[in-house]
């Protein structure tokens, strides 16, 4: 494994975890101008420990179907034991309170996401 760069780290790289291509093209335009939005469909392509470290945070599709959202938090929270921001999108109230539960930061409707992207955008820029 090679070393990251500091060019590496500073890159405003987001990870969306989600079939749905559209909700990564919502989260693109949300964020603006000079972030990076990686789609990924299968929880398996995140990668290591720290090849999330290198992403500024995760966008968890909960509406899915494909994958156990709870066990993405728990691999995130309890396997690789990192604090990477986990923004949980969709999927009903008690699904967004398990998911909570599991230490996700946020879990929204789609709608509310969407309207506080720019002020995470901001945050984590």
């Amino acid at each position: 494994m090679s070393a990251p760069t500091i060019a590496d780290r500073l890159r405003r790289r987001v990870v969306v975890l989600s079939p749905d291509p559209t909700l990564a093209d919502q989260v693109a335009v949300g964020l603006g101008e000079g972030w990076e939005v990686e789609r990924l469909e299968d929880p398996e392509a995140l990668g290591e420990w720290h090849e999330l470290l290198l992403r500024r945070f995760l966008v968890l599709d909960l509406d899915g179907g494909v994958y156990d959202p709870l066990e993405v938090v728990e691999r995130i929270r309890l396997e690789y034991q990192i604090n990477l921001p986990v923004f949980c999108v969709g999927g009903d109230q008690v699904l967004r309170g398990e998911v909570i539960a599991s230490r996700a930061d946020r879990a929204l409707d789609r709608e509310a996401f969407l309207e506080l992207l720019p002020k995470i955008a901001a945050q984590f820029a």
